[in-house]
């Protein structure tokens, strides 16, 4: 990925368009869990990859590609969130019968409906996408520390939906934190 993003800082738009590629349902995990709202999502990805070609040659580390580029959709979804804030818009009531999603996807979801979006973000960033706590800390610009209080929350949060609803709790709770 380091050779696509040298490709991409010398202005190769196949090189560019790969790496959006590649992370583009990792992009997508990260905007939905903000956002909620597949249009919201896909305009935070479509800003995100403009941003993202316009200042490709402010990355300083390769290695650091995707981290940087989360950085920027996060960024995105804050911004759209601050402007749909007055406005209560479909994405904020979670869709009912998504036939596709099996019951644990949709248990996930009801858990991760129950965090702030400062929850649900480190939560998505740590057990979906799979970053480091120091990784986190370094996309949403916050310390470390704060990071790990916030996973630990969320498992707080966990432990009472686990108490509160039993078995369906229970293989959420070892699928999410397990």
């Amino acid at each position: 990925m380091e050779q696509l993003v040298k490709k991409a800082k010398n202005r190769n738009k196949e090189a560019f368009e790969d790496l959006m590629q590649i992370q583009a349902q990792s992009m997508y995990k990260v905007a939905k869990a903000i956002l909620k709202n597949d249009e919201d999502v896909l305009d935070a990805m479509q800003e995100t990859a403009l941003t993202c070609w316009e200042k490709i040659g402010t990355l300083k580390q390769e290695r650091y590609f995707k981290t940087w580029l989360i950085r920027i959709l996060i960024n995105h979804c804050n911004e759209i969130c601050r402007q749909r804030r007055h406005t209560v818009s479909d994405g904020m009531i979670p869709e009912k019968g998504r036939a596709e999603e099996s019951y644990l996807a949709v248990e996930w979801d009801d858990f991760l409906n129950c965090l702030d979006r400062k929850h649900r973000t480190v939560v998505i960033l740590y057990y979906v996408q799979e970053f480091k706590t120091r990784e986190i800390a370094e996309i949403l610009k916050v310390n470390e520390s704060t990071v790990r209080s916030r996973l630990a929350a969320a498992r707080e949060k966990m432990e009472m939906l686990y108490e509160r609803n039993g078995a369906a709790g229970r293989k959420i709770a070892k699928r999410s934190i397990g």
